[in-house]
Formats: C-alpha cells, structure tokens, sequence
C-alpha cells in the first residue's frame, strides 16, 4: 500500500479548498443579452466558404443558408469586443492568474445546430461558465479547464448552443536539454494513422498520391474523411493524383524553431489539378521565390528510414 506523504496531503487539500472556490462560479453568467454586430449576411458567409474551400451549392443563391459551423462567428465581438460580457469570467480568470495558472489554450468546442440560419436573421445570444474542472495535469502543465456554453438565438428564437472549452495552466518546467553533442537526432514528427486515413498512408508508401471519391455524387474530397461534406454518403473509392498543381496560399516559417526542422522553410496549400487542395512543403526553390500561382510537382520525400512524405517541387523557371 502506497501512503501520501505529509507534504502531497497538504498539496491534495490546498488543490480541493481551491477547486471549491472555482466551483462556486458554475451556473454564473459570462454573458448576458448579447447582439450579433451583423445580422446573417452573404458577404460572411462567402468569405467562410472561399476560406475553408466549401463549394456547397446550399450556401449560395437566393435561397442560400449560412453553414453551421459558422454559428460562433456571428456572435464574435471583433478588435473591440463586446460589451455584453460579464464580471463573473473576468473573476474566474483572475482568481487563476493570482493562484499561478497564468496560461491559457483553447482546447476544444462542441456545437448543435437547431435550425438553419439564412441571410437576414438578427443573432443574439447568452453565456454561463458551465463547469471548471479539478485540477489536472497535462504535458503542457498544471491547471483548471473552463467550459462555457452558449445559447445562440436567430431572430429571437434557438439557433444552436456552442460550447468553448479554455485550460488555464501553470506551464510545467521545461527539462534540462543534455548538449547537442550528446542529443540524438531529432525527428520529424510522425503523423497520426487512423481507420479514416490508412489508405492516403498506405498509397504513400506506394509512391502514390490518393484522393478520395464519392461513389454517390462523384466529389472528390481532401484530407480523407470518413463521409462526403457534400452529400454524407459514407461510401468511396480513391483516384490517383497526376500530381500537377499550384501555389494557392503560403506561409514562411521564421519563429519558432522546431527541432528537426531547419527554419526559414515555406509551407504552401497546393491545389492539385483534380481541385483538391492539400498543405505540404515546397521543394526545389528557395522559401523566398515560392509564390501564389507557382506551378509544382509531386515527388516523394525520404525524411528518415520510418518516414516518407509527399511533397511538391516549385521551379523558378
């Protein structure tokens, strides 16, 4: 049988008092008659869809709806925020600065939709601090994780609730680093394989580059989901990629640095010549001449022994 030290009781007993002080802000509001700044409009929501590359035919026209998961961004207060919010989460914050958790990352939302928002409807919208966990401890470091929910209306009437999830967190102390002589190598880090994206994998090993296709409607869809976002069949069969495509947006990784990764490097969303865009590094060029429009081409990256990546080279002819 293993007995708590002295030291850990008193650690256990400080961390209950204070999650009873935490405790006493569930229920309490963080946001109370809250208003959209802009009614439902089409402007947004065609910025959204160009944004995340969704081609849905319900979101356009004259009958068009906003997509769900646009629900928190008509409630987004902007650069000058809201006014609407209230004492109780600034509290809460507080009270976790003062006790060290002075860090904070968003964690996860969930949302569920309860009617169709479309062009015109006025949002507003109320908030609770719905839960404030016990203490827990992560990679990242100690601390409590916030859970607000938010109940959006459309018009006066439900639209959706929108759960954020925050931890605020004392960040764990980094471990001291042998010298570099004596560090091995670093890695790049290996990509998470699931059920949902084992062939994309298994055609990479293959020297191929696989995208999925509905068999209902024929859409082709990039990264590999379990199901069509166009028409929600679950059934598919993959084309291969000729492995032409082009610069559509990119990034130049300056800061930070990365182990395993030799800054500054660029990272490019390509779009395939099927009209699939996928996120991959440039290759062949300089990071400073890759360029929106660069045409480039698929090749196969050997980034150790246990890992291989597709990857596009740019030229600068």
């Amino acid at each position: 049988m293993v007995t708590a030290t002295p030291e850990a009781e008193a650690e256990a007993e400080e961390a209950a008092r204070f999650h009873t002080l935490l405790e006493a802000f569930e229920g309490r509001p963080a946001a109370t008659g809250g208003r959209g700044k802009d009614a439902v409009n089409e402007p947004m929501i065609r910025h959204w869809c160009e944004a995340m590359g969704d081609a849905n035919p319900a979101y356009t026209g004259p009958d068009a709806i906003a997509p769900p998961t646009m629900l928190q961004a008509w409630t987004m207060g902007g650069l000058s925020g809201h006014a609407d919010r209230s004492c109780a989460y600034d509290e809460l914050l507080t009270l976790l600065d003062g006790a060290g958790f002075t860090s904070v990352v968003a964690t996860d939302c969930e949302q569920e939709y309860h009617r169709l928002l479309r062009p015109g409807a006025a949002i507003s919208f109320d908030a609770v601090i719905e839960t404030v966990s016990p203490r827990k401890t992560t990679k990242l470091g100690t601390g409590h994780f916030v859970t607000t929910r938010m109940d959006v209306r459309a018009d006066g009437a439900p639209a959706g609730t929108h759960r954020f999830r925050i931890l605020k967190y004392a960040p764990a102390a980094r471990p001291v680093r042998p010298p570099a002589a004596r560090r091995p190598p670093a890695q790049r880090p290996r990509p998470v394989i699931n059920r949902d994206n084992q062939g994309f994998w298994d055609g990479v090993r293959d020297h191929k580059l696989l995208i999925q296709r509905c068999t209902s409607c024929a859409a082709l869809r990039f990264p590999w989901l379990p199901g069509c976002n166009a028409c929600a069949s679950p059934d598919w069969d993959t084309v291969e990629a000729s492995g032409a495509g082009t610069v559509f947006s990119y990034v130049v990784m300056h800061h930070p640095p990365f182990p395993a990764f030799d800054p500054p490097y660029a990272v490019a969303l390509v779009e395939l010549a099927e009209g699939v865009r996928m996120v991959s590094n440039i290759t062949g060029v300089p990071y400073d001449k890759v360029r929106i429009g660069l045409p480039v081409q698929l090749e196969f990256l050997r980034v150790d022994d246990g890992l291989e990546l597709p990857v596009f080279r740019g030229s600068e002819g």
